[in-house]
């Protein structure tokens, strides 16, 4: 081969290489990108959505006037599980909830872990079926026990939750109703309780009461 050529080869494999590397490098930042937006708006033990991603969520589905519920639950006696078993199998039952929850099928639309052992669904329709949704996911978490490493953990979770009535409601105004509904449950000790309209006291629903 020729000087000339062999030189020429050389520049021609240096592109290609050059090229390789740029391409590997933009799918590494790409990739990185991904998994830091990811990382922002879901919770790390159950995978779901964050207060971040739910509170975007909530707001798109506002202004479309489409009615939405949005229910609010917390686990009771978590903390005495942390306390009792550890942290690790705490873990456990957040992400074994959250998977109940997950596979929650229409009309809830989002679920979510907002912060410790608080969920939050996204239901659409209204009154009746938001409060379809907050029976059924009681239900679904007191069924059957968490399984973990140390055995079976009973759960049950104190339920509350409101719809959108007021047609200019904001998304921390329906989260702010939804959270005394459910702090409501949580003082009677547990269940399900509705969000009582213009000021009224939050309705307990009984958690015997079937809904279809």
């Amino acid at each position: 081969m020729s000087p000339i050529l062999h030189t020429t080869a050389i520049a021609a494999g240096g592109i290609l290489a050059g090229l390789s590397l740029a391409g590997a490098l933009l799918w590494w930042q790409q990739q990185a990108l991904q998994t830091a937006r990811y990382e922002a708006t879901h919770d790390e033990i159950t995978g779901l959505p964050n207060r971040r991603l739910f509170l975007t969520r909530l707001r798109a589905a506002l202004p479309d006037r489409t009615p939405v519920g949005v229910v609010l639950l917390d686990l009771d006696r978590f903390k005495a599980v942390n306390d009792t078993l550890g942290h690790d199998t705490g873990n456990v039952l957040l992400e074994q909830v959250g998977r109940l929850l997950a596979s929650m099928p229409t009309p809830v639309l989002v679920a979510a872990r907002l912060s410790g052992d608080e969920f939050a669904l996204l239901v659409s329709g209204d009154d009746d079926d938001t409060a379809d949704a907050a029976h059924t996911a009681w239900q679904v978490i007191a069924a059957a026990p968490i399984r973990a490493g140390t055995g079976d953990i009973p759960v049950a979770a104190s339920v509350g939750y409101t719809h959108t009535r007021d047609p200019h409601a904001s998304p921390r105004q329906l989260l702010a109703e939804a959270d005394t509904a459910m702090y409501q449950a949580k003082g009677s000790g547990g269940g399900v309780c509705a969000y009582g309209p213009r000021g009224t006291p939050p309705q307990r629903r009984s958690r015997d009461r079937h809904y279809r």
